[in-house]
């Protein structure tokens, strides 16, 4: 009798035991695939509920309230107050096996609604000492109401699942209020990759620019890190008549927002990654016959790689310090870390887009080009392997420079797109969690030879 140890992937255990496996999962994929159809009409009221009622980042108490109240009513595990008002809930298989995360965003944004739906938002709000509307105007709504219907259909077949699910309804995704924590940053902190420990995590982001039947995704860094900037050019103050009696901040500044647009186009290597650099505000003086004491302006920064962000970092101070100090003037220069990259761990990737291509057919799951926009599920993904793609929310047929972008006050979906979701998250769950459990108890196989 001798040994061997044999090294396997994921896909090629999968077809060693189809024989024996095949039939079994072909009908949980089936049972789960039939729930969410019939779950359709649910997820579009959760949807619509949400939508009318869109609560900012760290305030969304009536959004945990419902979710939380839904979770509980399938039998689950369900903490509160995670992160301040994130949700977590754990539903346990009839197996063992890994533990999968799913993670759902559940903050609105400071938009005032202007598509004419019998669903629309009136809520108002004041923020940052001003009245506005507030608005699912990024599909958060729909992303809530996805996973409360994926977290219905894994619970309806629970003694078949070969590992536990961990649902994370997370907060702040677009930013906690000035002076406080949030997000995902504050989840983990928390400790919601742990007890149980997470092995892999999935979170999708619907797009209203993508049509309804169509998933995108990408390898690698998919979304950017962001950080934010301010600078200050403290000048010296004078009649504006007598320009030569002060130091002008905003002539300075002036040069300062052109020698900022350098860094991109001189500086960073474009052949390697993309990046971006750009003012958001500038404001400086009170009166047109003052040349004022100071200006000040702020920004955002969009890169790919660690060595990008640091020389971004590195070339707005030297630009602004440098070319104040040229016109008689001082900078403050402040670099607000925020976001890492949306990195999909590529060999999860490879493992799980074939789930994808079942559910959605092939010729609908679409490679995508790197996202200049930014996602705190990253995270999730510096602790645990993960795996985000887009999940199309356009009318099919429409044009898409007819379709209105996130984070605008035109902002629709189109709810046809649900199912898909549902089904996506479920298939990646029960996949992963079929791949996982058989090649961590067999990584090393043990057979008889010489027989």
């Amino acid at each position: 009798m001798k040994k061997h140890t044999l090294f396997v992937s994921s896909l090629a255990f999968a077809g060693l035991l189809a024989h024996t496996t095949f039939g079994q999962v072909a009908t949980l994929n089936a049972r789960m695939d039939k729930t969410a159809e019939g779950l359709e009409k649910k997820v579009v009221a959760w949807r619509r509920d949400f939508h009318q009622h869109p609560e900012l980042g760290n305030r969304e108490f009536q959004t945990a309230a419902k979710i939380a109240a839904h979770l509980q009513s399938l039998g689950m595990e369900v903490k509160t107050g995670v992160g301040k008002t994130g949700v977590v809930a754990l539903l346990k298989g009839g197996k063992p096996g890994p533990v999968v995360a799913l993670r759902a965003d559940i903050d609105g944004l400071p938009v005032t609604e202007r598509v004419d739906v019998p669903f629309k938002s009136e809520t108002r709000v004041e923020y940052n000492g001003q009245q506005t509307g507030v608005m699912h105007a990024c599909g958060h709504d729909t992303h809530v109401a996805i996973l409360m219907g994926t977290a219905e259909i894994l619970a309806s077949v629970k003694n078949d699942l070969r590992g536990t699910v961990k649902f994370i309804f997370q907060p702040a995704e677009e930013g906690a209020p000035e002076g406080e924590e949030g997000g995902a940053y504050l989840m983990v902190k928390e400790g919601v990759l742990e007890n149980p420990k997470v092995d892999a995590i999935f979170g999708l982001h619907i797009n209203s620019q993508t049509e309804v039947g169509t998933i995108k995704y990408r390898p690698g860094a998919t979304m950017a890190a962001v950080d934010s900037y301010a600078i200050k050019i403290k000048g010296k103050q004078t009649h504006g008549a007598a320009p030569w009696s002060g130091v002008d901040p905003i002539v300075t500044s002036a040069q300062v927002v052109m020698g900022l647009q350098t860094i991109v186009s001189r500086n960073v290597t474009l052949t390697d990654n993309a990046a971006v650099v750009t003012v958001g505000a500038l404001h400086s003086g009170i009166r047109q016959n003052i040349i004022p004491e100071e200006a000040n302006m702020i920004g955002t920064i969009r890169t790919f790689s660690p060595e990008a962000q640091k020389l971004v970092h590195r070339r707005i101070d030297e630009i602004a310090t440098n070319i104040a100090e040229s016109a008689g003037a001082k900078a403050e220069v402040k670099i607000n870390i925020m976001y890492p990259v949306t990195y999909n761990d590529p060999k999860l990737t490879d493992q799980m887009v074939p789930s994808l291509e079942a559910v959605a057919g092939k010729a609908n799951i679409k490679l995508t080009p790197a996202q200049t926009g930014a996602e705190d599920f990253s995270f999730y993904q510096q602790k645990v392997p993960g795996f985000f793609f887009f999940l199309g929310g356009m009318t099919k047929g429409k044009k898409v420079e007819d379709a209105a972008p996130h984070h605008t006050p035109d902002f629709q979906i189109d709810e046809g797109g649900f199912v898909l979701g549902m089904k996506s998250l479920c298939r990646l769950t029960t996949d992963y969690m079929e791949f996982a459990s058989k090649g961590v108890a067999i990584k090393e196989l043990t057979t008889a030879s010489g027989h």
